[in-house]
């Protein structure tokens, strides 16, 4: 249930609400279908707060009582299929009423949009933070699973450019995640993950934050599971008019991190350009450009 009912309310209110219940939205934030399908007093005690507190909740969000909340999930559920199928049908539909074309402009144009939100104060300020943060660590561990993946290693390849300081988590065997055992106080995993959120990456960076290690974020809500114990969190839109959600603005602050950590990195990241350079040119990495033909 990629669009879940009261979604954006909950976000929109959720720095207002006691910690109580904050825990319950985020319960029904991670758990819509268990929303539709469970008793209020199950959910209640899956998401480990009192039954009036889901009551409680209700009012804030201005709703008569919890059945509304059940109600308004049910509906959601029976109205259309969950995940990606569910978006396919309607991008199926929106493409045969406007044509390809008119498809793909809209992407593009809210593509840009989201693109050009993070030069935003607020979003800028964090980017920086997290930057500062990844420029001063020891090491760096890059996470990304699925979707998630071509951000960290973008990252994480660009900063191999520049130093030995990158490690990422990604190996044959099941093995990619091992690495972060050997993480101190003085590292900083870097991570990204947006909804649907992978299971794997969220339980690896809780790892590395209950050892101390400092944990940079790029995700999509104040109230993502990486949110919750992020030491920077650059958050990132994600909504689309494809069945696929957006990574365009995530893979976008991947590049602009790298860049910001080069410059910080000053002469010691132009010296290991050179020394790239020099690989590259010895093992003839890159073909060279065609000289034009000159017209006679």
């Amino acid at each position: 249930m990629d669009q879940a009912p009261l979604r954006q309310a909950i976000i929109d209110t959720f720095d207002g609400m006691s910690a109580q219940l904050q825990t319950a939205s985020r319960y029904i934030l991670d758990h819509p279908r268990d929303v539709a399908l469970l008793s209020m007093r199950e959910q209640s005690k899956h998401a480990g707060v009192q039954p009036a507190t889901m009551t409680r909740l209700a009012k804030h969000l201005g709703l008569d009582g919890y059945d509304a909340i059940r109600a308004m999930y049910a509906e959601a559920v029976r109205g259309k299929e969950p995940g990606f199928a569910g978006k396919a049908g309607a991008q199926v539909a929106s493409q045969k009423l406007k044509g390809d074309h008119a498809l793909a402009a809209d992407m593009l144009a809210s593509i840009s949009t989201q693109v050009a939100q993070l030069a935003e104060p607020q979003s800028l300020n964090r980017i920086v933070e997290a930057a500062t943060l990844l420029a001063a660590a020891r090491r760096v561990y890059c996470l990304g699973l699925r979707s998630s993946h071509s951000v960290t290693w973008q990252l994480h390849y660009m900063m191999s450019l520049i130093g030995e300081k990158s490690v990422m988590l990604d190996g044959l065997g099941g093995t990619g995640a091992d690495a972060i055992g050997n993480a101190r106080s003085d590292d900083v995993l870097l991570v990204a993950s947006v909804l649907p959120y992978t299971r794997a990456t969220i339980e690896i960076a809780e790892y590395a934050h209950q050892k101390g290690v400092p944990v940079v974020a790029v995700t999509d809500s104040e109230v993502a599971p990486l949110a919750q114990f992020a030491t920077v969190a650059v958050l990132v839109a994600t909504e689309s008019a494809s069945f696929f959600h957006t990574m365009s603005p995530a893979f976008a602050v991947a590049e602009v991190l790298g860049t910001l950590i080069a410059g910080n990195a000053g002469e010691n990241a132009v010296e290991a350009l050179r020394r790239s350079d020099e690989l590259f040119a010895s093992f003839k990495t890159h073909l060279k450009p065609r000289n034009p033909k000159k017209r006679s």
